[in-house]
């Protein structure tokens, strides 16, 4: 299991750009029989840029009263309106979320499934939606990978 620690990634930008999303929260929200969910929140700290503006990464374990589990995470990026001039006393108003695109994976994991069967539907996922033909190693390490193979989260 991973420790709470950032997250550096690279953008998909024709010239990619480095992210850092720093370790933000980890709540854990009890629930009756064994239920209960996990959150983890990892956000970019940008000096100059507000928090609702960050991009943000989010890990959730929830296990349903069936036994079985969801594992989810939700990648946000908001995006900025772009402000032009000033009205007519001068004033310009501050930037806000103009709106952001996130995208959301969730797995749903058998009690019985294994983390063998788990790594393997979700290799199998990544390697569809990268058009992937190869052979490729399957990342084991990490909170992504650690949270769809072993339903660990960060501590």
């Amino acid at each position: 299991m991973s420790a709470f620690a950032n997250i550096t990634v690279f953008d998909g930008a024709g010239t990619p750009a480095v992210h850092t999303l720093t370790a933000v929260e980890i709540n854990r929200v009890p629930g009756s029989n064994k239920n209960s969910k996990v959150v983890a929140l990892w956000r970019e700290l940008l000096p100059t840029v507000p928090t609702e503006a960050q991009i943000t990464a989010q890990v959730e374990l929830e296990r349903l009263p069936s036994g079985t589990f969801i594992e989810r995470t939700i990648t946000q990026v908001p995006v900025m309106e772009a402000i032009s001039g000033q009205n007519a006393a001068g004033y310009t108003a501050a930037p806000k979320v103009a709106f952001v695109d996130k995208r959301v994976t969730e797995q749903f994991s058998a009690p019985r499934s294994t983390v063998a069967s788990r790594r393997l539907l979700r290799q199998l996922d990544i390697n569809i939606q990268g058009n992937i033909s190869t052979t490729v190693t399957p990342a084991t390490t990490g909170p992504f990978p650690e949270l769809f193979d072993l339903q660990a989260t960060p501590t």
